[in-house]
């Protein structure tokens, strides 16, 4: 399957830019407008409604409608794995229902010194479309890149204020 992998150097120590992304809150900032998100519902590991932190086993379930046009897309995804080291940090999400066949998105998080993190993303993915989508999954960075420099640029703005 192909992989998408991109990081970038945040200015901010390591617990805040890791509390930042334990939320679904996180999630809606670091969404562009364009793909009009909505978050449907969140879940902790034991149903509890709108958990304050996404931990292992809860669920958020959103929907897209990129550029306003078409349906609204569902998207399910369940947090599968949080760990937290010294110094170190990552989640792991995997989509659960959802417009991609696979989609297995890994947040790594690594301080750099006490006042800087490097977040690194990697996501594992497989584009709709049986054959045609497997031929053209090399080309889905086309379509992940410019999303994943609005996150990051704007996990920079935000935690970096």
């Amino acid at each position: 399957m192909p992989v998408f992998e991109r990081e970038v150097r945040v200015s901010a120590p390591l617990d805040d830019v890791w509390e930042f992304h334990a939320t679904a809150d996180g999630l809606v900032a670091l969404t562009p407008d364009w793909m009009n998100l909505r978050v449907e519902e969140s879940r902790g590991p034991d149903g509890e409604p709108d958990p304050a932190e996404l931990t292992a086993g809860s669920v958020v379930v959103s929907s897209v409608r990129p550029f306003g046009v078409g349906p609204r897309q569902r998207w399910v995804s369940e947090i599968v794995a949080r760990e937290e080291r010294d110094g170190e940090a990552m989640f792991r999400d995997v989509m659960r229902d959802g417009p991609f066949p696979e989609w297995e998105h890994t947040h790594q998080f690594r301080a750099v010194g006490d006042l800087a993190t490097i977040v690194h993303d990697r996501v594992v993915y497989e584009l709709p479309g049986g054959r045609l989508g497997e031929a053209a999954g090399p080309l889905g960075f086309i379509g992940m890149e410019p999303m994943f420099r609005f996150r990051h640029r704007k996990t920079r703005e935000i935690l970096e204020a």
